[in-house]
């Protein structure tokens, strides 16, 4: 089902569908992560003016597909300059994130053994990523943050989930021995006008 009908979005959604039908989710991700990638390049797709639209205090996710054949969606967000997540997940789903512009920092982070109700996370990498670079999440290496690190700039991200991501898991650090508490968020759509 599109949202919104825009330029270049059959496109999209015919790559989307060509890299689904491969036979494992390494291969799928590999395959939409590279398709992404130029499509971002091409400028053949022209998303929706409202996706560079900055939400008051928090970034925007705005729903532009969900494929009632194959389950997945594609969500654009929009980071304000410093926005980002704490640690979290994509509860069990993969996910393929390309920066459409502006730039963003995502951090991945290994979960280590735990005390009780508390989670311990260990950073294993970090990237700058630019217009036009995807990465892909692949449970159980799913936990990672993202962040505009710009003072004054937007960034667009696109996200292509396996199924529908309605909430996840976050992570908030708790104390001062790099201990973080768990907690379900419900995530919530911005309007795509």
């Amino acid at each position: 089902m599109l949202t919104k009908e825009f330029p270049g979005c059959q496109t999209l959604i015919d790559a989307i569908d060509e890299a689904i039908a491969q036979p494992s989710t390494p291969a799928i991700t590999d395959s939409l992560r590279n398709s992404l990638c130029k499509l971002i390049r091409s400028k053949e797709i022209t998303l929706p003016e409202c996706v560079f639209e900055t939400a008051q205090g928090r970034y925007a996710r705005r729903e532009l597909y969900h494929s009632d054949e194959h389950g997945y969606c594609v969500v654009a967000m929009t980071w304000g300059p410093g926005q980002g997540t704490p640690i979290h997940d994509h509860c069990g789903m993969w996910c393929v994130e390309g920066v459409w512009s502006g730039a963003l920092e995502v951090v991945q982070y290994e979960q280590l053994a735990g005390e009780g109700d508390l989670y311990r996370f260990q950073p294993v990498g970090s990237i700058q990523a630019g217009p036009g670079s995807a990465g892909s999440l692949i449970p159980p290496h799913e936990y990672h943050t993202i962040r505009n690190p710009s003072d004054d700039t937007v960034a667009v991200s696109l996200h292509i989930y396996s199924g529908n991501m309605t909430h996840c898991a976050v992570f908030q650090p708790k104390g001062t021995d790099h201990c973080y508490e768990r907690s379900d968020r419900q995530l919530s759509l911005d309007p795509v006008n």
